[in-house]
């Protein structure tokens, strides 16, 4: 499932890397995104 989730993710999702985001400046709803999206991708990775 979380293997699905990551491939919806890098599809759907931006990537704030690429964008070059500074996390220090990120705004509340990017750094949810990020959390998300890591969480996501540890869960897929683990399995």
């Amino acid at each position: 499932m979380y293997k699905f989730l990551a491939k919806l993710n890098k599809m759907l999702l931006p990537s704030f890397t690429k964008q070059g985001l500074d996390i220090s400046k990120a705004k509340k709803w990017q750094m949810a995104i990020i959390g998300y999206r890591a969480y996501v991708t540890k869960k897929a990775l683990g399995n």
